[in-house]
Order: structure tokens, then C-alpha cells, then sequence
């Protein structure tokens, strides 16, 4: 059960908690091939392939086992490497990968997640904590945040404990003080619960737990997260 008494901060994770990531993905993947359509005309056909992009991935994290949890390091190398293949000029992936991170951050929020990130921050410090690259200043909610820790920022991913103690450490509070909340049951819910923090599991899609270890909520959405955190 949950001990409401002990929450002195919360961590978020974004993607697929606040809103959906696939379709902004797909999205950004469609104006990525339009911007290269007019300056690596090839690239952009290559891009256009599912097949081609999932090689461009695979080459991309054998050659960088390291660099795994940096997305926006790999999604750059994966274009880098797609305008070789093409023979095209390898100096546009920066822009590129700029034109794709731009539209990355047009993310369509859950109906319930504006009003959620409200009430929380009005109570709690609310520290994004993500393996994604999502900017919460870019999207338009940095507001309602003191701070993110990412993937990228601590060189190692949810459920990796080091991601989790960095957010402790930002925070400036002990993990037993905090309280975790993200839709992924490894990702975010075993990895919160290996350093001590308490969680809360976001499961929008009606899955079933599967694991021996429990979250200390199960929620459908936002707003049911806070209704039961505001009694």
C-alpha cells in the first residue's frame, strides 16, 4: 500500500505516461524523409523503407554498443549513416537530425495529463525522468517541472538504478522520500522499486501484471492517480 505520509517529491516518465510516443515518432520519421527529400534525395527514398530504417538501427547500435541509451545520438548516426549508403553528403546529418528533433517535440498530450501535471506540481517538486529525449520546455510544460534527468544525462537508462539515484540526488531527496510514476512495468516500476522508491504503474491499456514484485498503485490514468493521492 501506498504511504502517502512518505512522498516528499515525485518522478515522471513522459513518453507514453503524458502522452502517446509512436505516432509523434512516425510523424517526425515523415518530416525527417521531407526534409532530406529536397537535399539527399536518396536518403530520404532509403528512409522511406521500414525495412531500411530497422538495418540503418541495427548497424548503428553495433557500432556504438556504448551509446545505447542515448537516442538522439543514435537517431543522428542512423541518418549519418543512411546518407553514406546513399553517397550522399554525410555533413547534413546534424541538420537533419534537428529537423526530426524539432517535430519529436510536438507531442500530443493525454487528455487528462495538463490537469494532472497541475495538481501535482502545486503539491510536489515533479522531476521529468526519461530514457527519451523529450524537452518538457520545448513541448510547453517545463512550468510544471523543477528538472529532468534523462538517459543521455547519466549514461545509463531506466530500469538501470543509476538513472533513479540521479533523480535522487537532483532532487536532493532520498529515494524512500519519492515517488515514481511511469506506464512501463520494468522499465519504470521494477527499476523504482530496486532503490527504494515507492510507484505508481500507469496503465492506460488494461495489461495485466506480471510481475512478483507490486507497484503501490495501479492507475488508469492521471486523473486517478491524483484522486488518490488527494484525499
Amino acid at each position: 500500500m501506498l504511504e502517502l505520509s512518505r512522498i516528499q517529491a515525485i518522478t515522471l516518465d513522459l513518453d507514453d505516461t503524458l502522452w502517446p510516443i509512436w505516432p509523434t515518432i512516425a510523424e517526425a520519421e515523415l518530416r525527417l524523409q521531407a526534409w532530406l527529400a529536397g537535399r539527399a534525395p536518396q536518403t530520404a527514398a532509403l528512409f522511406s523503407n521500414p525495412k531500411q530504417r530497422h538495418v540503418l538501427r541495427e548497424q548503428a547500435e553495433a557500432a556504438w554498443p556504448e551509446r545505447h541509451h542515448d537516442l538522439s545520438f543514435m537517431r543522428e548516426e542512423m541518418i549519418r549513416l543512411g546518407l553514406q549508403a546513399s553517397g550522399e553528403d554525410q555533413n547534413l546529418a546534424g541538420a537533419a537530425f534537428d529537423a526530426f528533433f524539432a517535430a519529436r517535440q510536438d507531442v500530443k498530450l493525454f487528455d487528462d495529463s495538463l490537469s494532472a501535471l497541475q495538481r501535482l506540481s502545486a503539491r510536489w517538486p515533479v522531476l521529468a525522468l526519461s530514457n527519451g529525449n523529450a524537452d518538457v520546455d520545448r513541448i510547453g510544460i517545463g512550468a510544471y517541472f523543477c528538472g529532468s534527468v534523462s538517459a543521455r544525462d547519466v549514461g545509463a537508462a531506466k530500469p538501470d538504478a543509476r538513472i533513479f539515484l540521479a533523480a535522487s540526488v537532483r532532487l536532493q531527496v532520498a529515494p524512500e522520500a519519492i515517488l515514481h510514476v511511469g506506464d512501463d512495468e520494468s522499465l519504470d516500476v521494477l527499476g523504482a522499486l530496486q532503490v527504494g522508491m515507492q510507484t505508481a504503474w500507469v496503465n492506460r491499456s488494461d495489461k495485466l501484471w506480471s510481475f512478483d514484485q507490486q507497484p503501490e498503485l495501479s492507475v488508469t490514468s492521471m486523473t486517478e492517480l491524483c484522486d488518490l493521492l488527494f484525499v
